[in-house]
């Protein structure tokens, strides 16, 4: 069975990026096919296309979603997202009271249009370590993981 993601991201220093690709990696490494675009090379309609949508942004000021990804996000409501597994990434600063609000409003758009997303929100604090590299990777492979239980699930 071929698992086919795609990975939307917005970055700004490239961090974002960063995790997107790491992401990616996690996900072929499980068997899936994932296409990674930057969210001004995407319209929103193609995430129908898709068995999973994994959707990035760093958070801006105290908790927002970056300019960049205004349109896409209101754009979504047009979206009907049930049968999609989903889930949402991004980086972000401690520093900020609402430490990684992008990645949480996110998920909450993407419940709001009927898609199941399948694991926490992945919050890296600026660029990824070593070890935050792996846990990317990880999320990537653990993505197509309950992606595959829900569509056998799906098919019974």
């Amino acid at each position: 069975m071929k698992t086919t993601c795609v990975i939307v991201y917005a970055s700004m220093s490239g961090n974002t990026e960063e995790i997107a690709f790491d992401i990616g990696k996690g996900i072929m490494g499980a068997g899936g096919t994932v296409e990674v675009k930057d969210i001004l090379e995407v319209d929103p309609a193609e995430l129908q296309h898709y068995d999973g949508i994994l959707l990035g942004a760093y958070t801006w000021d105290n908790g927002s979603l970056p300019d960049e990804f205004l349109d896409f996000y209101e754009e979504m409501d047009a979206l009907d997202l049930r049968g999609k597994a989903a889930a949402a990434f991004g980086s972000c600063d401690s520093f900020y009271e609402h430490r990684g609000g992008a990645v949480d409003l996110l998920i909450e758009k993407l419940t709001a249009l009927g898609a199941d997303v399948v694991l926490d929100g992945l919050k890296i604090d600026l660029a990824p370590t070593v070890e935050e590299k792996e846990q990317c990777i990880r999320f990537g492979r653990s993505f197509v993981e309950k992606l595959h239980g829900q569509q056998k699930e799906w098919s019974a």
